[in-house]
Formats: structure tokens, C-alpha cells, sequence
């Protein structure tokens, strides 16, 4: 199965977070199944960062080992997302968030969030 993970949910991969719930972080640990994380995500967390918003556990640099070393593939945004993007509802304002919402939508991957405005839009959720 191939899932895209939303960025708290990476943050909370990451720190070992108990709001990670035990059937989402078994999904991503689990080989047979492809983890996406939006390029979208990876630029979140580097702006949250430089701007005091976020700290990690790692730095940007061993970031790059860790989503590796868990086989994530980095889901680099192209123009069929752009196309899927300039037309969603306005449900949700985080253009991060809308992001991958279109990512989702153009590769057919079902999201991992704990974002209930995730609901609003047509997308598989888990």
C-alpha cells in the first residue's frame, strides 16, 4: 500500500511521539508498505525550524539518514499537482497541508494525518 504521510505525523515518527497511533506507526515501520513524504513537509519543517517553531530530536542533516534508513521516498511536487491544487475548495488555508491534499489526489495515495480537515476534501484517509 502506498501512503503519504502528513507532516505532524513525520514529526511525531520521529520524536517517538505517543500521539502516533500504534495502527499508523505500525503502517509506516511495516516494509511491505511504500511511505511518501511530500517535499511540501520537508520545507514546513525547515521554515517552522529557522524560525523557532520546531526543534527535533536530529538535525536537518541526519533527517536525511533517518527518512532513508526508513526507506521514505520524498514525493518531489510536479505540475499534475499544481494543476489538482489551484482548484481545491478552500477548506483548509495551510498551503502545506493543501499540498499534499493534492499530491494525494494525483497519485491516488491514501494520507496519514490527524487533521480533521483532511475529511473535507475527496481523498483516502487513514
Amino acid at each position: 500500500m502506498k501512503y503519504l504521510i502528513d507532516t505532524h505525523i513525520l514529526i511525531w515518527f520521529i520524536e517517538g511521539d505517543e500521539k502516533l497511533s500504534k495502527e499508523a506507526r505500525s503502517l509506516i515501520a511495516n516494509p511491505t508498505n511504500v511511505i511518501y513524504v511530500s517535499q511540501a513537509s520537508l520545507w514546513e519543517m525547515t521554515i517552522k525550524i529557522s524560525i523557532g517553531k520546531l526543534s527535533l530530536s536530529i538535525s536537518l542533516s541526519e533527517l536525511e539518514l533517518f527518512l532513508v534508513s526508513n526507506q521514505f521516498q520524498i514525493l518531489e511536487t510536479q505540475f499534475r499537482h499544481y494543476e489538482i491544487l489551484q482548484y481545491l475548495p478552500f477548506h483548509h488555508q495551510d498551503p502545506f497541508d493543501r499540498m499534499i491534499i493534492a499530491q494525494a489526489k494525483a497519485e491516488d495515495y491514501t494520507i496519514i494525518t490527524h487533521d480533521d480537515r483532511f475529511k473535507l476534501y475527496d481523498v483516502k484517509l487513514l
